[in-house]
């Protein structure tokens, strides 16, 4: 039995294999930065190896002497259900993979592996063992340290956002935000008017996807009495509510071409003129816009002025998607559980693991607000003190599907080796006429054991 790489412990990999030149085959196409790897050529040892050092990713073969790949499988689900194993088989029958299934395998692969394959599988193991271990251990971290003006990060995106911030605020007239939605654009814009000269006048606030075309330019510049049906009297457009402050101009890529062209002079001569008015008003106001759209894309096309574009573009300020910040997850994760806990008078010192598996392996497309909302729903839906899988929204658990929105069945080497697992539970619920007792009998489970799989394949 040997060892790699001591000096890197954060994620351990153990490979019980009867073949020694296949172990070291192994242990070098998978030596990787980050991974401590182990080998055993004798199961029992490699039993050993696993309870006293306690890997989060186990490759074994199936056929062994002494041992059978099933037999060690079925060992480490006793020891801890959490470690991924792996069973490689030159073998392979459709019965054996059930059985893999039915006892806990992560994956199963045939013999003779890919090693870009298994490189690509491991990769993605040790990426989620990791992340696991960060939202464990973030508790001994302090979320003020990587905290600025209300947004929490310490990425490399984050922090090039938060340092041109500090240089931005203090000299900007104009800036645009640009970012997916739900990436906390608002926030960014917020911490520009908090640094900038205009800090204690008013910050003003405008959905531009919110407003009725009609009234878009009453809105921002106002209109005196009689101006149209329903104009009783003189108001004070958001400009001039901005005075000496910051106006927000959330999704300006949703305002009207119309009121584009007067947006484009109020920026030009710092003045406004209310509807119905003659007489331009002296207005004194910083400006963020924001788009979750391509405006470049809206100019070619017709839809947003090239004029405004340049002259709000002046400096442009890109708010990061989480997909690119993932090793922020933990600490947003940290963040967003404290507040829901003293919202909700709640004790929630964090996620188990199943639910740490969801959300690693989640693409976040609705960002950091999904996150949140994730998470709120998490914390509200706990009995416990921690939020488990059952506690997350239905779609983290749901199986993944095609293009077509079909269930993909795959064969055993695919990806989505999880969906072999759900077919065999349909199947068995099916012939047990959704008796689930009778289906956990069928498939050799206890009934929680087939509680616990149906939840995380979306079928209860």
């Amino acid at each position: 039995m040997s060892a790699q790489h001591p000096e890197i412990t954060n994620v351990k990999l153990v490979i019980i294999d009867d073949n020694a030149s296949s172990l070291e085959m192994l242990s070098t196409a998978l030596a990787r930065a980050g991974l401590r790897i182990y080998t055993a050529e004798d199961p029992e040892q490699g039993l050993e190896t696993v309870f006293r050092e306690h890997p989060q990713i186990v490759l074994t073969d199936l056929v062994m002497p002494g041992l059978s790949g099933l037999d060690v499988l079925e060992r480490i689900v006793e020891f801890d259900p959490a470690i991924d194993v792996i069973l490689m088989t030159a073998h392979y029958t459709s019965e054996t993979a059930v059985e893999a299934i039915r006892k806990g395998a992560s994956d199963y692969l045939n013999k003779p592996v890919s090693l870009a394959l298994l490189r690509e599988r491991i990769g993605k193991l040790i990426e989620e063992a990791q992340l696991r271990q960060k939202v464990t251990g973030v508790d001994r971290e302090t979320v003020e340290n990587a905290s600025f003006e209300g947004m929490v990060g310490r990425s490399p995106a984050m922090w090039e956002m938060f340092s041109r911030i500090r240089r931005v605020a203090p000299h900007f007239r104009t800036v645009l935000l640009t970012g997916q939605t739900g990436t906390g654009k608002d926030l960014a814009a917020r911490a520009l008017h908090n640094l900038s000269p205009v800090s204690n006048g008013r910050f003003v606030v405008l959905n531009c996807s919110a407003v009725v075309e009609t009234l878009f330019e009453s809105e921002l510049f106002g209109h005196v009495k009689g101006s149209f049906t329903g104009a009783a009297q003189d108001k004070m457009g958001l400009f001039e509510y901005a005075d000496r402050g910051t106006i927000f101009l959330d999704e300006i890529g949703d305002m009207p071409l119309g009121t584009q062209a007067k947006l484009l002079r109020t920026l030009q001569n710092q003045e406004v003129l209310r509807v119905g008015s003659l007489t331009a008003r002296k207005v004194d106001v910083h400006v963020v816009a924001a788009t979750h759209r391509d405006l470049r894309a809206a100019i070619a096309e017709k839809r947003f002025r090239e004029d405004l574009f340049y002259r709000l573009s002046m400096v442009e300020v890109h708010v990061p998607a989480l997909s690119e910040r993932k090793e922020d997850i933990p600490l947003l994760t940290k963040f967003f559980l404290d507040r829901f806990a003293a919202q909700f008078r709640k004790e929630i010192r964090g996620l188990t693991q199943r639910a740490q598996v969801a959300i690693a392996r989640h693409s976040w497309p609705g960002n950091v607000r999904e996150l949140e909302n994730v998470l709120g729903h998490g914390a509200m839906m706990a009995m416990a003190d921690t939020i488990d899988l059952q506690d997350l929204p239905d779609y983290l658990r749901s199986p993944h599907k095609n293009a077509e929105g079909v269930e993909a069945i795959p064969h055993p080497d695919e990806d989505t080796f999880a969906e072999h697992e759900k077919r065999l539970i349909m199947d068995a619920l099916a012939r047990a006429n959704g008796n689930q007792s009778q289906a956990a009998r069928s498939l050799r489970l206890g009934r929680d054991a087939l509680r616990y799989k149906m939840q995380k394949h979306g079928l209860l």
